[in-house]
């Protein structure tokens, strides 16, 4: 991990000292992220509510550029006009399964809600693959059925939750679990965490 990149994580404890008890699994689930990109795999987030805006802001952050600019792979780029070239940023494969409508909806009307995101995830996951499922309980039904359908597949698993041992914690490979009990504290947890992951990626990834 380069210096510049340990800065990011140094930031966020400093900022944060409530998640130095996390630590070891925030380093581990960039390590797992940072693994997945490096095997030219892609993310896929899920969760509900507020979460499920945490996970498009999520790969929002993965897809554009977040706090410097990534230039394109050469060989893309040359394929190009320079103009458009010029416009773009490189981008890290990530999908949000909370914001394919036609799809959730299907899903939940032929099968059920809670099994609306494992079957998102049983088309798309690969072996390379990262699920990372947000859930400030830790059980929500949906995510956990889908961190089961990505360890079938053979992706990898990050939990997202509060502090109290869950569903979700039992079926991650990776869990974070912001030290808090109430929703809106956990969530307000969630978001520096994430920065620092996808900040932390950008960082190493991108010369």
């Amino acid at each position: 991990m380069k210096e510049t990149t340990l800065k990011i994580f140094e930031t966020l404890f400093t900022r944060y000292p409530n998640l130095e008890i996390v630590k070891g699994d925030i380093l581990k689930a960039y390590e797992t992220i940072h693994a997945t990109y490096r095997a030219g795999g892609k993310v896929l987030v899920c969760g509900n509510g507020g979460s499920a805006a945490d996970a498009e802001h999520i790969v929002g952050e993965l897809l554009n550029k977040f706090k410097k600019h990534r230039a394109l792979p050469a060989g893309i780029s040359a394929r190009l006009p320079v103009e458009l070239a010029a416009k773009l940023e490189g981008s890290l494969a990530a999908i949000s399964l909370v914001s394919m409508t036609g799809v959730l909806s299907a899903a939940a009307n032929d099968i059920e809600w809670q099994a609306a995101f494992a079957q998102q995830t049983l088309g798309l996951a690969q072996e390379n693959d990262t699920l990372i499922a947000i859930s400030t309980s830790g059980n929500s039904p949906n995510c956990v059925a889908a961190a089961m359908v990505a360890k079938a597949k053979g992706a990898s698993v990050i939990g997202l939750t509060g502090e109290k041992e869950s569903k979700l914690s039992k079926a991650s490979d990776v869990t974070i679990r912001a030290p808090e009990t109430e929703t809106f504290k956990i969530q307000e947890l969630h978001l520096p965490i994430y920065h620092a992951l996808c900040a932390a990626l950008e960082e190493e990834l991108f010369q």
